[in-house]
């Protein structure tokens, strides 16, 4: 038996390490018999259209037994489905940035959309992640997709139960805790694993050491913590192969040395098991995900390819590369001199010009002349950063490719836009204004409110529905230079469903740079996300999954001229934004409804300032921890309350 085991353990590993040299190193292998590994996003490629074509025939079947479950008056799912013109209904979900508090937050809601969670077909939207096309994560959303989509599309449920991944107890940069020799072979492994690669001829950076470490919470059970584990690798596994799983999306941005990434003309960088690169203008091109590392010029090969370079944690790392900063404060902490040592030889031989820039190079993009952008074209190496870092923190702009068909979009915020770590609405703004800049590519984008108004008018404290009349949006094709004739664009335009991060049973804005969570606190985040996603656990709105029944519909009834039954309606009174504008200065209190105003608020606004401070005492005690200050934290601790 323990033969058998380890057989089949060995056989495991041979089928995640994809990496040619079975390390975090790249390394050589097979050319494909093309040899321009790059093509023009003037669609999308044959690889993805097959596989949603096989997608869509599990998601019509998992859409008509949601849509079933919902509960929708005057309405038959096996007819509607069946029935569609020609396409498929394509749910997009996505997961905002946000570190662990994202990580946790959105954890709780994807187990609130997934069947496989206890008491989600219950009280939640259970099945609606099964009825799902695409999934999108970006920094801390994306370590949630990458850990659920690159372990064989496992369930959050699963993760708590078994206790083996994300284990947040002690700080990324102590994960010994009091055990220095623990905390040393972790550092001696990033060390190791580092030189892999760069003793294989290839430039490294501070991602890379952040995303090996994140790789330790987020593959332990993989073999070498996923050292040899690759973005690409997700086409062999059995759930994507089968269909089983939503198509996951990861989003970074593209960032010249030395600059600050503060415009929505950035280049927005995507990478799936396919194909990584942009649509974006000043891109307009995708290579094979595969063979990123490959010298190319030109779109073309010299003979030799490379795999191995898309490693999984690098890919995660890449896309919340504004972590690296934790990893340059390491002289503050309380390690032994002996592992800052180890530290500092990692550091001193990885790019530290721009600390929280992924380097990809060689280029695969470099002299093609399908782009717009010189620094991204006429540059040997390729520069990535965090993919919030251009205020789009919710990774929206992949679903918004008229080619990928996505008919609504659930968009979970669990930004930190306020002082008191809440969201705003701040990254559909950014996404809204994008659409009208070059690199907005003729991308519709419903119309938002301002940030006053998200708040002012609860559309943070509950669920918001943003495109709910289709024909609305027409006025947007002129400002965008769409051509007025071709007006079905429109119908391609999603719906979107905003969820922002909002307390019931647990203060759930932890700050961005909170980097350890004991068990009470990851199940507490946890728990909060799934009672968002569910309206409190569909307590404050027992309709709620029909309302997510019909925002899921609503733009093929328009495709059809179908008019919504009363109980669409109803949910659209309710929950679709009206246009309406309040600017004033808003408030930050919490009901069960959402905010209030006048008096009652002013009462709750100074308990929430009180309870911002005990937070940021919190926050600080946290640091206090890391930095190894342990008891002069909990003095400080113990009186903020």
């Amino acid at each position: 038996m323990k033969f058998q085991i380890l057989i089949l353990s060995f056989l495991v590993t041979c089928l995640l390490a994809w990496s040619p040299t079975d390390s975090y190193a790249p390394g050589k292998l097979t050319c494909p018999n093309n040899k321009d590994l790059i093509r023009e996003a003037d669609s999308l490629s044959q690889d993805e259209k097959d596989w949603i074509n096989g997608r869509n025939k599990v998601t019509d079947k998992n859409l008509i037994s949601f849509l079933e479950w919902a509960k929708m008056d005057d309405f038959n799912a096996t007819d509607f489905i069946n029935n569609k013109a020609n396409r498929s209904i394509h749910v997009g979900l996505s997961f905002s940035g946000g570190g662990y508090r994202a990580m946790l937050a959105g954890a709780g809601a994807l187990s609130a959309l997934d069947n496989r969670t206890k008491g989600a077909s219950k009280s939640g939207l259970g099945g609606l992640l099964q009825a799902s096309t695409y999934l999108t994560g970006l920094s801390g959303g994306n370590w949630l997709t990458g850990t659920i989509s690159m372990n064989n599309f496992t369930s959050v449920q699963k993760i708590l139960d078994d206790g083996k991944i994300w284990d947040l107890e002690h700080s990324i940069m102590n994960v010994g805790g009091w055990n220095a020799y623990k905390t040393y072979k972790y550092y001696k492994a990033l060390y190791d694993d580092i030189h892999d690669k760069e003793d294989a001829g290839y430039e490294v950076s501070i991602t890379d050491t952040w995303g090996r470490a994140l790789s330790h919470q987020f593959f332990a059970q993989t073999e070498n913590y996923g050292s040899a584990l690759c973005w690409s690798d997700l086409q062999n596994y059995d759930q994507f192969k089968n269909h089983e799983m939503p198509f996951p999306i990861s989003v970074a941005d593209g960032r010249v040395p030395g600059t600050s990434i503060i415009s929505g003309n950035s280049t927005v960088f995507e990478m799936n098991p396919f194909e990584f690169g942009s649509w974006d203008p000043s891109l307009n091109q995708f290579t094979q995900t595969k063979y990123l590392g490959t010298t190319v010029k030109d779109g073309e090969n010299n003979g030799t390819c490379i795999g191995g370079f898309d490693n999984a944690g690098f890919i995660m790392g890449t896309s919340s590369s504004l972590f690296n900063q934790f990893i340059l404060q390491i002289n503050t902490t309380s390690l032994s001199s002996t592992i800052k040592s180890l530290v500092h030889s990692i550091l001193q031989d990885v790019s530290n010009d721009d600390d929280d820039i992924a380097v990809y190079k060689p280029n695969p993009f470099y002299k093609s002349d399908l782009g717009e952008s010189v620094h991204t074209i006429n540059n040997d190496t390729l520069y990535l950063c965090d993919g919030g870092e251009d205020l789009q923190n919710v990774p929206l702009y992949p679903l918004l490719q008229r080619d990928r068909q996505v008919d609504v979009i659930f968009a979970y915020d669990n930004s930190a836009d306020t002082d008191e770590s809440w969201p705003n609405g701040t990254s559909l703004v950014a996404s809204y204004e994008r659409q009208f800049l070059n690199e907005g590519n003729g991308t519709l984008f419903p119309y938002v409110p301002d940030q006053r108004t998200f708040r002012n008018l609860n559309l943070t404290a509950k669920p918001a529905f943003f495109g709910c009349e289709a024909k609305n949006l027409t006025s947007l094709l002129k400002r965008t230079n769409q051509s007025n004739s071709d007006t079905s664009i429109i119908y391609d335009t999603p719906l979107i469903v905003y969820n922002a991060n909002r307390p019931f049973t647990y203060w759930s804005n932890t700050s961005t740079f909170k980097m350890s969570y004991d068990e009470k606190e990851k199940r507490g985040m946890i728990k909060n996300g799934f009672e968002v996603a569910s309206r409190l656990n569909q307590s404050l709105d027992k309709d709620w999954p029909a309302c997510v029944g019909c925002a899921i519909i609503r733009r093929e009834q328009e495709r059809q001229g179908i008019e919504q039954s009363d109980q669409c309606k109803k949910c659209f009174d309710k929950y679709c934004w009206d246009g309406t504008i309040d600017d004033s200065t808003p408030g930050i209190n919490f009901t069960t409804s959402g905010t209030t105003n006048g008096n009652e608020d002013n009462g709750n606004r100074t308990v929430s300032a009180a309870m911002s401070l005990v937070l940021r005492g919190n926050n600080a005690y946290e640091l206090m921890k890391l930095t190894g200050y342990a008891m002069l934290a909990s003095i400080i601790f113990c009186v903020s309350f």
